[in-house]
């Protein structure tokens, strides 16, 4: 599954495209952040791109976990939000 990562700095528009090319091309796609910052964006981003798939009668759904990311040695827990289309 293809995993867009988010910051707090990622433009929601860039991350909904992105993330509306994956849902298109394989089905479902897992998007990690880490902070309220980047969860924020990422929901943003979701929200998005659910107006860029309606058009083709794809309704999308979220799946949110915890997951554990090591960055630069040290480990991180992230929010994970696996998105597919129902």
């Amino acid at each position: 599954m293809e995993v867009l990562k988010v910051s707090a700095k990622s433009n929601p528009n860039s991350v909904a495209g992105a993330l509306a090319g994956v849902l298109r091309e394989r089905g479902a796609a897992e998007i990690q952040a880490i902070g309220a910052g980047a969860v924020n964006q990422a929901v943003k981003a979701i929200a998005i791109a659910r107006g860029f798939v309606a058009p083709s009668g794809m309704d999308l759904v979220c799946i949110p976990a915890f997951t554990d990311v090591v960055i630069d040695g040290e480990e991180r827990t992230a929010v994970k939000i696996i998105v597919e289309s129902r």
